[in-house]
């Protein structure tokens, strides 16, 4: 059996990666990136640097505690970064890295599909809810 380099083991490693398993890695990211608050960050920051209090006026609903987690997360899976200006008050601004900018057109055409359907969505909703009103009333 012969042996690979490092590069042979991760390639091989790359094309066993399948998001139906558990354990695949993939999923943790598929996770992340579905997550309503990220989604939101991140088209947030596509329009270039924010600062917190900016990312917290712009995306309405989102508490500290979630906007805190949220960033700190992205932060740590390389697609946001963090840039603190000494000063007083201490400015902190985030971005994208080129890492979240290179998700950025899923992302993207995930809002445009949503924003362009919700209509059919809220339809569909409603006359699910009043087949299952009618149903449970039997």
């Amino acid at each position: 059996m012969p042996t690979l380099t490092a590069a042979q083991q991760r390639a091989a490693a790359r094309a066993e990666y399948d998001a139906f398993l558990a354990a695949c890695p993939s999923r943790q990211v598929l996770a992340r990136i579905s997550d309503k608050w990220v989604t939101l960050i991140l088209v947030a920051l596509a329009g270039g640097p924010l600062r917190y209090s900016d990312l917290g006026r712009i995306i309405t609903g989102v508490s500290q505690k979630m906007l805190t987690q949220t960033l700190r997360t992205l932060e740590r899976d390389g697609l946001v970064s963090r840039a603190v200006t000494a000063s007083v008050p201490v400015r902190v601004d985030y971005q994208l890295t080129p890492l979240g900018d290179s998700l950025m057109p899923a992302v993207n055409a995930v809002k445009a599909w949503a924003e362009e359907h919700i209509s059919e969505i809220e339809t569909s909703r409603a006359a699910y809810d009043q087949q299952a009103s009618a149903t449970i009333d039997r």
